[in-house]
C-alpha cells in the first residue's frame, strides 16, 4: 500500500511541477524525509496526509483509491460507492494503526532520553 501511495504522491508532485525540495518545504519536513515518503521507504505520509491533501487539493482517501477504474453502468457506480465506504474504513484503520505505531516509537525514544539524562545527572553527583 505504501508503494502505491508513494507512486501517486510522486506523480502528483511532478504534475504540479514541484521539486522534492518544494514539497519538503511546504510540508515543513526535510528533503530527505520527503524523499523517503516518495520512495516508499517511510509510512510517515500517513502523518502528513492532511498537508498532502491540501497541497494537491484532494481528499485524503483519494491517495488510496485506484484512479484507473472506468465504469460503464449505474450498477458499477453503485458498487464503486460501496467499495469506497470500505476503502475509507480501511484508510482510517490504517492511518490509526500507523499513528499509534509512530507515537509508541516516539514515546520509546523519549523514555530512552529520560533514562540517559537521569544516568548523566546521577553520575555527576
Amino acid at each position: 500500500m505504501t508503494n502505491n501511495v508513494a507512486e501517486k504522491i510522486k506523480r502528483l508532485r511532478k504534475a504540479k511541477g514541484f521539486s522534492q525540495d518544494d514539497m519538503a518545504e511546504r510540508m515543513h519536513i526535510s528533503q530527505s524525509a520527503y524523499a523517503r515518503i516518495e520512495n516508499g521507504e517511510s509510512h510517515s505520509w500517513a502523518t502528513h496526509i492532511e498537508k498532502l491533501s491540501e497541497i494537491f487539493e484532494m481528499k485524503p482517501e483519494d491517495f488510496l483509491t485506484d484512479e484507473t477504474n472506468n465504469f460503464s453502468s449505474l450498477d458499477q457506480l453503485g458498487g464503486f460507492a460501496f467499495q469506497n465506504v470500505g476503502t475509507i474504513t480501511t484508510i482510517n484503520s490504517f492511518l490509526s494503526e500507523k499513528l499509534v505505531e509512530q507515537y509508541e516509537e516516539r514515546i520509546k525514544e523519549l523514555k530512552e532520553q529520560v533514562d540517559y539524562w537521569k544516568n548523566q545527572s546521577q553520575g555527576s553527583k
